[in-house]
Parts: structure tokens; C-alpha cells; sequence
């Protein structure tokens, strides 16, 4: 692997599990019950925290989400050059700063504002995966040889799947924030189980059009 700047890209891919790591962890740590509490508003307490584990858990899954992705993308790149740098930085930027406007939603749940930058943030994010994949199409020779090239191809229809989904959910919630809510859980599990059959589709494919298979 050739260093870009003195830059390789095991150095990248670990910085990238660093911030992706960090960002779950402090999206966790805006579940909290108020200190010295009384042990008979326990209860009470613990009801008002499932806006923050809602929040928690759906940015949980986004970022998740976006951290397969970015994986299996950066699985198959062997040099970097400086767009595929930078959009990786650009990302970084993002999924670190995504704590914010998870936790606007939690605290303004019915904000069309509060509901449209958490949309937009995961649109852009999802953005530059896509970016990165097409990218790394068109720049063959940044990749391994012997690296799948459905690894690509997976990332790219999973990240354009999540910025559609979350991209178009932005006027429906300029509208109504509860209704872009409703938008994203009705077309994620669909896109979910959509990936998944097409991701083992491909795989099957992959096996019997593999030299030991012939």
C-alpha cells in the first residue's frame, strides 16, 4: 500500500473504526437520569429517557449502517489519492458530529428544523459514500486486484438507498416532523431486506463465476 503524503490506508481505516466508535459512544452517553434522584422518581425517570433511547437507537443503526458500508468500501482500496481523502475526511466530519442533531430531535421531537438537519446529515453522509464508491469505479487502479468488486457495488446501492430515504424525507418534514419519523421506519426495513437478497444474490453469483467454481 502506497502512502498518500505519508498517509497509508490501514492508517485511514483505523481512524475511521476510531470515529465511528467514538460517535456511538457519545451518542450513549446522552441516556442519563438526573443525579441524586429519589428512588421512588426512578420510574418516572426512566420514562423520560426513551426519547434519548430512541434517538439512540436509530442513530445507532445509521451509523452502523454507514460503517459496513465504509468498511467493505475501503476492504478493497490498496492506494489513495487525494479526492478519496479528503471525501473520507468530509465523512468523518460528519458521522463525528452526528451526536448534535441526534440529540436536537430527542429534545425537539416534533421540530421541523430539528427533524430536517438529523435527515440531512445522514443524506450528505450517505452522499459521500456514494461519492467514494463511484470514485473508486472510475479509479480501478486504487484497488486490489484481487479485491471483489461487488464490495463496491454493495456500498454504493446501500449508501444511495439510505440518502433516498432520508433525503426525501426532508420536505415531508418541513411539513410534519412526526410524518418523516413514519417515512423512515416504512422504507428502511423494506431497503433493509431489499439489500440483503441482493447482497446474496450477488455472492451466489460471485461463487459459481469464481475460477475454483469452474
Amino acid at each position: 500500500m502506497r502512502p498518500l503524503h505519508g498517509i497509508d490506508v490501514q492508517r485511514v481505516r483505523a481512524f475511521a473504526d476510531a470515529v465511528f466508535a467514538i460517535a456511538i459512544t457519545l451518542l450513549a452517553l446522552e441516556i442519563s437520569v438526573p443525579e441524586d434522584l429519589p428512588s421512588a422518581e426512578l420510574g418516572h425517570a426512566l420514562k423520560e429517557t426513551l426519547p434519548s433511547v430512541t434517538g439512540y437507537l436509530l442513530s445507532f443503526m445509521v451509523v452502523g449502517a454507514l460503517w459496513i458500508s465504509h468498511h467493505r468500501l475501503f476492504h478493497t482500496v490498496e492506494e489513495l489519492d487525494g479526492p478519496l481523502l479528503y471525501l473520507d475526511l468530509a465523512l468523518m466530519a460528519l458521522v463525528a458530529a452526528l451526536p448534535f442533531p441526534t440529540k436536537l430531535i430527542t429534545k425537539f421531537h416534533s421540530n421541523a428544523f430539528a427533524t430536517s438537519l438529523y435527515a440531512g446529515t445522514i443524506t450528505l453522509s450517505a452522499l459521500l459514500i456514494a461519492a467514494m464508491a463511484l470514485w473508486l469505479l472510475r479509479r480501478p487502479a486504487l484497488c486490489s486486484p484481487e479485491a471483489p468488486r461487488a464490495l463496491i457495488t454493495q456500498s454504493l446501492h446501500n449508501a444511495a438507498g439510505v440518502a433516498a430515504i432520508f433525503g426525501s424525507s426532508v420536505p415531508v418534514a418541513l411539513i410534519s416532523p412526526d410524518a418523516a419519523e413514519y417515512w423512515w421506519a416504512g422504507l428502511a426495513i423494506p431497503l433493509r431486506l431489499h439489500a440483503a437478497w441482493r447482497n446474496k444474490k450477488t455472492a451466489r453469483h460471485a461463487a459459481t463465476t469464481s475460477p475454483s467454481a469452474l
